[in-house]
């Protein structure tokens, strides 16, 4: 099967990725935006939970990463499939947690939640140092940032 005219130009590809990955950003942020103040702002939190206009800039740069190690990973052409469905997986749970946590409202679930976007983000980053060891160091700080999410949803949910 022939590939796509617009897939054989590696810039096109790469803006695809940065869209795609800073839509779900986006889209994210919507479920986010709405409760930060009628909702998270009355929650009882931990002494080490960042201010909140960290997460943004946190957020978009991990989601540029994400996009870079998955172009990073698509130049290879090599068995990508893989590892690329790994990346949709880990990117389709990234979104669900904004929706579970503030948009529902449920700590808990999105924790549920949130423990198998790490072992998606664990995975993917497994599967990128297999194509990239480049790609695969991109994913190191996300999977870091995943961890300490993961601490703080736990955290806000035991409190609350």
């Amino acid at each position: 099967m022939r590939e796509s005219t617009i897939f054989r130009n590696q810039w096109v590809v790469l803006a695809l990725l940065l869209l795609l990955c800073l839509g779900v950003g986006a889209l994210g942020g919507l479920a986010t935006s709405s409760a930060i103040e009628s909702w998270y702002r009355t929650l009882a939190k931990p002494s080490w939970t960042p201010p909140d206009w960290l997460f943004g800039p946190v957020w978009t740069l991990l989601y540029i990463m994400m996009a870079v190690a998955a172009w990073l990973v698509w130049k290879t052409r090599d068995r990508i499939g893989p590892a690329m469905a790994l990346f949709a997986v880990q990117l389709a749970l990234n979104l669900a947690w904004s929706f579970l946590f503030f948009g529902a409202r449920s700590p808990g679930l999105a924790f549920i939640e949130l423990v198998m976007l790490w072992v998606a983000v664990l995975l993917t980053m497994l599967a990128f140092f297999g194509r990239s060891t480049a790609a695969g160091l991109l994913f190191v700080p996300y999977l870091a940032w995943v961890s300490f999410a993961g601490a703080l949803n736990f955290a806000i949910w035991t409190l609350n």
